[in-house]
């Protein structure tokens, strides 16, 4: 009963659960899962089965499926089960079998989790598990963080098995004398995993017998060198990312002075769902102009002057706002609009955020909207029409200027580039007796 016992030590040492909670336990029918009910149920540990039929190999799935059942009959424990059309989710959904099984069944776990009195759901990963996550992701490229395998808890996910190699699994289910069903697709090497566990292992315990063992040791220290590691990174994320509303700015001369750039560079930008490969791309906007910019599905990095600013990126704004002539004060997402209405001044200040434009030419509601492609107006001062575009290149205005810049438009007409420039048709004449006063902020 070696195992038993280490079972027991390991949920204590890890603090995974209590003998208070109730289990919901993952399981295929296969020997790992099979062994870690019965641990359970020596145990005494208050715990249901659940079981994933994913219909991909026809009659031995459903025999999977009638074997678990009688297996939680004889346990005496409630049983749930869920067939799933894997293949269909995958084509639909464009992932692999692998992804589309692993998003299916989870996503029915957390509904049985949030529909009944369950503290935690426990799957049967083992030593073997974490030493092939860690040599795949090894592989993969994922950094540290990559390294430390499979983590015992996660939220409410539990791997209490952890520690045992599936050697140790296989003499206990023989004494035990417990029944368990083979997947005939774990002998396919199809599967990344299955080529690791069944070609490249193997092939390196030829030159190191004692391979697996060095790899579970391996597995735990990198497991403490990440909490070690990620402490550090913590602090330096800290040091260098400038929470701005929605964005963050970096400082491009601090980063420049970073030891171990490329590493803090990967950190930083996998949280925003850049690749690894991508650290490179972004190492050059340290060196490139501004304006120059790297995306990932979620988010831009761009280099704006001194910095770089991370943002997520969103589906074109098309809002617009309406100004109504008994409106004094309007606020949309680039600032606040204050109006007044006044006799025409003796003598006009210049200022960038106040347009003062003469009353008798505008029409009520003016309306506030993003600027785009095409748009046009004529520049205080101009009497030629010019298109936003170029007004933008001749002013020198970034990208983000320019992504942040809206119009004030009356009767299909650009009166103002909001905090740049009123539109010369506009603008206060000798004629002018009544002036409309814009102030942004």
């Amino acid at each position: 009963m070696e195992l038993f016992n280490s079972f027991k030590k390991y949920i204590q040492k890890e603090n995974l659960f209590y003998s208070k909670d109730h289990l919901l336990v993952a399981v295929s029918g296969g020997v790992d899962s099979i062994v870690l009910c019965d641990l359970c149920k020596e145990a005494g540990f208050d715990f249901s089965i659940a079981h994933c039929n994913f219909q991909l190999r026809n009659e031995e799935s459903d025999g999977d499926e009638q074997f678990v059942k009688a297996f939680a009959e004889k346990m005496n424990v409630p049983f749930f089960v869920k067939r799933f059309d894997t293949e269909k989710y995958s084509a639909d959904n464009k992932v692999s079998i692998q992804v589309a099984a692993r998003e299916l069944r989870y996503a029915w776990f957390d509904e049985l989790i949030s529909g009944m009195p369950v503290s935690f759901l426990l799957t049967a990963h083992h030593a073997d598990d974490d030493v092939e996550t860690m040599l795949i992701n090894f592989f993969k490229g994922t950094g540290i963080n990559g390294l430390k395998g499979i983590l015992p808890k996660q939220q409410k996910i539990v791997r209490p098995l952890l520690f045992a190699s599936k050697e140790t699994i296989l003499t206990y289910a023989k004494k035990q004398e417990l029944s368990f069903r083979e997947d005939s697709s774990n002998s396919s090497d199809k599967y990344t995993r299955n080529y690791f566990r069944n070609q490249l292992i193997p092939a390196l315990e030829k030159v190191f017998p004692q391979v697996k063992e060095n790899l579970f040791d391996n597995v735990h220290r990198f497991k403490e060198v990440n909490d070690i590691y990620n402490a550090a990174i913590q602090k330096t994320k800290d040091s260098l990312l400038i929470r701005v509303g929605g964005e963050y700015h970096i400082s491009v001369q601090k980063l420049l002075r970073m030891p171990a750039l490329n590493t803090v560079l990967f950190e930083i930008i996998g949280g925003f769902n850049f690749s690894p490969a991508q650290s490179a791309e972004v190492e050059k906007l340290l060196h490139a102009e501004s304006g120059k910019y790297v995306l990932s599905s979620t988010h831009r990095i761009l280099r704006n002057r001194k910095w770089l600013i991370v943002s997520a990126l969103s589906a074109p704004d098309n809002s617009i706002f309406l100004l109504e002539k008994n409106i004094h004060e309007i606020t949309f997402p680039a600032g606040k609009i204050n109006i007044r209405q006044h006799s025409a001044p003796q003598k006009i200040e210049p200022a960038k955020n106040i347009a003062q434009l003469t009353a008798a030419d505008i029409r009520f509601p003016l309306i506030i909207r993003r600027w785009k492609q095409g748009d046009y107006f004529y520049p205080l001062g101009m009497k030629k029409k010019k298109k936003l575009s170029r007004f933008f290149i001749d002013q020198k205005l970034s990208l983000l200027e320019k992504e942040n810049t809206w119009v004030m438009e009356s009767d299909k007409r650009i009166v103002w580039v909001i905090g740049h420039r009123i539109d010369d048709r506009f603008k206060i004449t000798g004629k002018t007796t009544s002036v409309i006063n814009l102030s942004f902020t």
